[in-house]
């Protein structure tokens, strides 16, 4: 119970009460939470980002596969009882529904789009509080590899090249990000790694139109498709830089077929070691140096990953979710984006 008594006092350091502006935490209530991602599965996730972070402060009790879930508070948590009663979980809401539920009281905590934080600088402050992780979600383009012949679709490099040196990561960055973030050239961000800003970013449309005018004209022609909707209009602007630099670039969603890939990675450590193996094991590269690795050997490893232009680093961006007048104590999410609820509470007339 110490445990207890002692996030108690925390808390409420954090929130300004020991100046007497803040009323006590207290148990009870609903916390009501909003994700986008529908997770049609028997049960409950046991890994990956969200829901599976619950596990120990909460248990499950009721799941209903790609629509709702439901957790309540674990008498026997290892740190003592969350103050909340139980999360309740909404899946499968567009993040301009999230944002307007979030605005009209009917949730707590919500995913916010790239838009949505936008637009939280022009809505009122009551509803304006950000949680936001660090820079832990890699966006990449990922040339595809046959599973006919386990070769890359694209074997000529320069096609490859020709792609990473056309797409200009400052103009994406300011306009469709709206500056989230961080512009990548590694695989790693700077603050786990500490030497991201060795790999270059800069975009060179002279050389990339260069190698694409060596090319056969049906080697210019190439297919990207985007796994999540939420990247459509930067891998749009992708195949724009790429046809100012001489190539065709059609984009689509979920292709199977495709040249290349825009897809979202997860950091899931900020052990550097550990980050790099998480990243290259969801790639199906080999394995990196282990945990004792200095961090020369990471860098080396990660730049050989690189060299032949197979994976293009984008952007590293973060976990950004938007929070109710009523939730107390927080932030309820780590550096690496991990849900921590169990030490907030509620306040105000909601049940």
């Amino acid at each position: 119970m110490w445990l207890r008594w002692s996030a108690a006092i925390s808390a409420l350091c954090a929130a300004g009460s020991l100046g007497g502006a803040a009323t006590r935490p207290h148990y009870g209530g609903t916390l009501h939470v909003e994700v986008r991602e529908a997770i049609e599965t028997a049960d409950p996730p046991q890994t990956g980002p969200g829901m599976a972070d619950l596990a120990g402060a909460f248990s499950i009790s009721r799941w209903e596969g790609g629509r709702l879930a439901v957790y309540s508070a674990n008498d026997d948590a290892p740190g003592g009882r969350p103050y909340l009663d139980s999360v309740e979980i909404q899946m499968a809401r567009p993040h301009r529904d999230q944002a307007v539920d979030l605005e009209l009281g009917r949730a707590d905590v919500v995913e916010l789009g790239i838009n949505e934080i936008r637009r939280s600088g022009t809505t009122p402050a009551v509803a304006r509080r950000i949680w936001s992780s660090e820079p832990v979600r890699l966006l990449a383009l990922v040339f595809a590899t046959d599973p006919n012949r386990r070769s890359l679709r694209v074997v000529d490099a320069r096609v490859r090249e020709a792609i990473a040196l056309s797409v200009d990561r400052s103009a994406i960055h300011n306009v469709l990000l709206q500056r989230q973030g961080e512009i990548a050239g590694s695989l790693l961000p700077q603050w786990i790694s500490g030497y991201a800003f060795l790999f270059p970013t800069a975009a060179d449309p002279a050389r990339a139109r260069m190698l694409a005018g060596s090319l056969p004209l049906e080697a210019r022609t190439l297919s990207l498709s985007v796994e999540d909707p939420e990247w459509r209009a930067v891998a749009d602007r992708i195949a724009l830089n790429a046809r100012d630099a001489g190539l065709v670039v059609s984009t689509s969603l979920a292709n199977p077929n495709a040249d290349l890939r825009l897809v979202e990675l997860r950091i899931t450590s900020s052990d550097p070691a550990q980050a790099l193996a998480s990243l290259t094991a969801a790639l199906g590269l080999p394995e990196p140096p282990r945990a004792n690795a200095a961090p020369e050997a990471l860098f080396s490893a990660e730049r050989s990953y690189l060299t032949d232009f197979k994976l293009i680093p984008l952007f590293h961006l973060p976990y950004s979710y938007g929070v109710g007048p009523r939730v107390r104590g927080g932030p309820g999410i780590t550096p690496l984006g991990e849900w921590r609820f169990e030490n907030l509470w509620l306040e105000g007339p909601r049940p």
